[in-house]
């Protein structure tokens, strides 16, 4: 049997990424004609670190940027979003490594759509939450989901430039 690979390994792992290729087949049908990016780790990883303290971005807001630096008429959400995750475990893999490393990418301060706090972040919701408060953001609960309050109004300015 073979060893799981660390979060780390999987970001340092670019196979063929980035690449962009024509939306074709059922990515066609649902999203129309045109080009998809399909990101390397570190891009993801890149846009992830630039996020500063009080401020939030989101998973679209990533995919923008990367679907405007590629000339791409979208960013696959898929790929983007499983980015996201190994840019957050390898995060979490450094902060148990070295604690109070200071290099560690705020992956906390990435929110699902509509400013939803994600769960499979290292730490889990509490975690993700205590590290936004810590960042003097407000989270409030709606049902079982919690969210960034007012996160439109303090999402970061991202570079399109890579």
């Amino acid at each position: 049997m073979s060893k799981k690979r660390s979060f780390r390994e999987k970001l340092g792992d670019n196979k063929d990424f980035p690449r962009v290729q024509p939306l074709t087949g059922g990515m066609e049908k649902r999203w129309g004609p045109g080009t998809i990016v399909l990101p390397a780790p570190y891009e993801v990883a890149d846009l992830m670190r630039g996020v500063p303290e009080g401020k939030v971005t989101t998973i679209n807001q990533i995919r923008e940027v990367l679907a405007r630096r590629h000339g791409a008429t979208m960013a696959c959400p898929i790929v983007t979003g499983i980015h996201a995750r190994i840019v957050a475990g390898a995060a979490g893999e450094d902060e148990d490594e070295d604690e109070g490393k200071r290099d560690v990418v705020p992956y906390w301060r990435t929110l699902k759509t509509g400013g939803e706090l994600n769960a499979k972040y290292p730490g889990g919701l509490p975690e993700q939450r205590r590290r936004l408060e810590d960042d003097g953001l407000e989270v409030v609960a709606r049902g079982k989901r919690l969210f960034v309050e007012g996160h439109e109004r303090v999402l970061a300015l991202l570079s399109v430039a890579g």
